[in-house]
């Protein structure tokens, strides 16, 4: 007599559980995504130099902004200081910097280089304010989708030298 075995059904898969949570995660996920935006700025360091500072006609200004704790040394590499900008009690005078470069700009409009020198101890936070105080500005009596005026994009970045003055 021949063997009888049970038949065994075919067991099916249910993905609906699984689809009905991937229909809900996608659009979660498309849509946080916009909100993760990254700036990046391009920063170089300055050259070192060992010898004497090369002058090109072409370009006579090496703009410098030095970070103090009590006040921004702005000065020409080569020119010496422009203008000392002291501190306010709530911290660094950026409307009167911002004001400085645009001036500076209006004399040389050719040059798109700039060095923001910083001490070790510097805020992050107010390192990345002098570098847009120095790399764009509002136009005076500017509305709310004028664009920003450029200064000077190219910002290098680099330790201050030592103080020279003894408080």
């Amino acid at each position: 007599m021949p063997v009888r075995r049970p038949r065994k059904h075919v067991v099916h898969l249910e993905v609906t559980a699984f689809i009905n949570v991937i229909v809900v995660l996608v659009p979660f996920l498309l849509s946080t995504a916009v909100f993760s935006h990254l700036a990046v700025l391009d920063l170089s360091l300055p050259a070192k130099s060992s010898g004497p500072e090369q002058i090109d006609a072409d370009n006579l200004l090496k703009l410098e902004i030095v970070m103090r704790p009590d006040a921004l040394e702005v000065g020409d590499r080569i020119g010496g200081l422009i203008q000392r900008i002291p501190s306010t009690p709530q911290g660094y005078d950026l409307a009167t910097l911002s004001t400085l470069m645009q001036t500076i700009k209006a004399k040389h409009p050719a040059t798109r280089s700039a060095s923001v020198l910083a001490q070790p101890d510097t805020a992050y936070d107010n390192l990345v304010q002098v570098m847009d105080a120095v790399r764009q500005a509002r136009p005076p009596g500017a509305t709310g989708k004028t664009p920003d005026i450029e200064l000077f994009p190219d910002i290098s970045i680099g330790d201050a030298p030592t103080s020279a003055r003894k408080n």
